[in-house]
């Protein structure tokens, strides 16, 4: 089968590599339809390289099963499905409280286990979610990222006619405005530095945006919040600027929910740091997407609400593309040759 492969930084392969073949019992496999590259995937290509060199990349993906072990009962070959990616123990004391997110061995496939970025990938039972035909196959593939996101605002007290800032308009940042809303929030303030993001969270339900880049997103939400500030702020760029920054947008006991991932040193001033002390705030970190009964209610309440057409992910999509076009756009990607949203990998397309 096609398949992209990682072997090192900024060394990603358009090559044939085995396809997947029922070994256990409860093992899926699942013919991909769509897959989109994550944020994540961008920083281990630009910066951190693969876990294990060559392996077959990739995490977020919808599909149709094609194959099923004996004691599959819950899908059948022809289904149509959406995978969560995450592998965990079950043993270590984190799992057995519960807490897979917080699995010693956590892990997800692209990883240490071949990706989605592949004409075919392997699942076990569990990780295969069913999908209704009112959810089509590029949405499909924003589940798993979408459940990313209600992970995090389940481990807020976010509550009906809260005010929240989104800092950072991603794929992840134009999910949050999205749950913020599901979640009951009054007004959702986006903030970014690219104006066509910030046209995107406007189409996607965000009461405002905040473009940064000449004056700062704290002066600016304080002018439009009469000083104030909002109840949660989430913190979802993962730069080390803005990861600094947001302590300064959340109100008095106000919360600060961190969904990104800064890969360097975050220095924060002292204007900012004192934020945390002095009006009392609560930082709450938010890691994965799954939770106990696995794989979590962050899944099914995506799906439910991906069915109603409540999360609309269709304006996050700007590329299209085969998996042979994958080397070429990760560069332009890193080169900021262009204006890239969610990039979508068609793996049936040659």
């Amino acid at each position: 089968m096609k398949a992209l492969t990682l072997h090192g930084k900024r060394d990603v392969r358009y090559v044939e590599s085995e396809e997947p073949i029922i070994e256990k019992n409860d093992e899926v496999i699942i013919k991909v339809k769509a897959a989109g590259i994550c944020g994540s995937d961008l920083s281990r290509y630009a910066k951190l390289g693969p876990y294990i060199e060559g392996m077959v990349w990739g995490h977020e993906f919808s599909g149709e099963v094609v194959a099923i072990g004996s004691d599959v009962s819950h899908v059948k070959i022809g289904d149509r499905v959406a995978g969560c990616p995450t592998l965990y123990c079950g043993k270590c004391e984190s799992c057995k409280k519960g807490l897979l997110s917080q699995c010693k061995k956590l892990t997800v496939i692209g990883a240490r286990h071949p990706g989605a970025f592949a004409e075919y990938v392997k699942l076990p039972a569990e990780n295969v979610l069913p999908i209704p035909e009112t959810i089509d196959f590029d949405t499909a593939a924003f589940i798993e990222p979408s459940a990313v996101v209600a992970h995090g605002f389940y481990r807020t007290a976010i509550q009906p006619g809260s005010d929240v800032a989104v800092m950072g308009c991603g794929s992840i940042g134009l999910l949050a405005v999205q749950w913020a809303k599901i979640f009951g929030a009054s007004k959702v303030y986006a903030i970014d530095i690219d104006h066509q993001k910030l046209n995107i969270a406007k189409e996607v339900g965000a009461d405002a945006v905040i473009h940064s880049a000449e004056k700062s997103a704290y002066e600016q939400l304080m002018d439009l919040t009469d000083g104030n500030g909002v109840d949660l702020v989430i913190e979802s760029a993962g730069s080390p600027v803005t990861s600094a920054q947001v302590f300064a947008l959340a109100k008095k006991r106000g919360q600060v929910l961190f969904l990104g991932i800064p890969y360097s040193d975050v220095n924060i001033e002292r204007f900012y740091f004192e934020k945390i002390v002095r009006n009392e705030l609560t930082v709450l970190g938010s890691w994965n997407a799954i939770s106990a009964p696995f794989p979590g209610k962050e899944w099914s309440t995506t799906i439910q609400f991906m069915a109603k057409g409540q999360i609309n992910v269709k304006p996050l999509i700007t590329h299209r593309v085969s998996l042979i076009e994958g080397p070429e756009i990760f560069e332009k990607i890193i080169n900021k040759n262009g204006f890239f949203g969610k990039v979508l990998f068609y793996p049936e397309i040659s």
